[in-house]
């Protein structure tokens, strides 16, 4: 059996016993990692981390919040990642209407710049959309970012949104948030996706799925996870990580 994680940030300061954190990832056989960028300098170090690890790949993006940061030279830089075959996607982008860190204009033109930079390169996007459901479907549409597709990372709308992206060359991540007793609406997606339109994430360090809820997540734990939607769609543990991981090499061309 094996997993794939495909939302982490295995770069951040939460995890200086890396190397303890991929044992035990590899022990709860999870066999590869998308790490994701959220501004310029996390992207350059998913990609060294890509470089470091075999079973890590890397995505370079600039998160919403971080959308004032972004300029043509950055645009440039990611191109510039961009070039190495470990780098097989552009994320996190999108938007975070959730906090007023960065104007909605300035998140907007943020985003479709990456979409324009992932469409010239032929990558998937990995989207954050939080509170901006409206928005980031009217911007996709708008952009014409089926051509190039992707996943809505850490999905937190209803059937009718997952369906969109299903019919827009976008697939849905699945996260922790699944277990918590209030993710009735996720639970409705988790359990009404097709085989192909699911991937699974655990957005380490953030999230942790019950029973390891408000302690630091990791890879390690998508295998919760994983068998919370097992139980969900009545089928097996190893069913759900061979589509889902199937899924995942396929979008990311692993």
């Amino acid at each position: 059996m094996e997993l794939f994680d495909t939302h982490a940030h295995l770069d951040f300061k939460d995890y200086d016993d890396l190397p303890e954190v991929l044992e035990a990832s590899s022990e709860n056989n999870v066999s590869q990692i998308l790490n994701v960028g959220i501004d310029i300098d996390s992207s350059r170090a998913s990609l060294q981390l890509a470089r470091d690890y075999e079973e890590i790949y890397a995505a370079a993006g600039i998160h919403p919040n971080n959308g004032d940061r972004l300029d043509d030279q950055g645009i440039e830089v990611l191109r510039m990642l961009a070039a190495d075959k470990k780098l097989v996607a552009i994320g996190e982008i999108g938007l975070d209407y959730y906090r007023d860190r960065v104007s909605k204009r300035i998140q907007q033109e943020a985003f479709c710049k990456q979409i324009a930079l992932a469409k010239e390169l032929g990558l998937p996007m990995v989207i954050h959309d939080r509170e901006a459901h409206r928005d980031i479907v009217n911007i996709l549409r708008k952009e014409q970012a089926y051509d190039v597709g992707g996943v809505f990372h850490c999905f937190s709308g209803d059937w009718n949104m997952a369906k969109w992206g299903l019919d827009n060359n976008f697939l849905i991540a699945i996260g922790g948030v699944v277990t918590f007793k209030n993710a009735h609406d996720l639970r409705d997606v988790a359990s009404r996706l097709p085989r192909d339109g699911m991937l699974l994430e655990t957005d380490c360090p953030f999230l942790a799925p019950e029973p390891k809820r408000g302690k630091r997540n990791e890879p390690a734990y998508l295998r919760y996870t994983a068998g919370y939607i097992s139980a969900l769609r009545k089928t097996s543990l190893e069913e759900i990580a061979y589509f889902t991981t199937l899924n995942g090499r396929k979008l990311f061309s692993i």
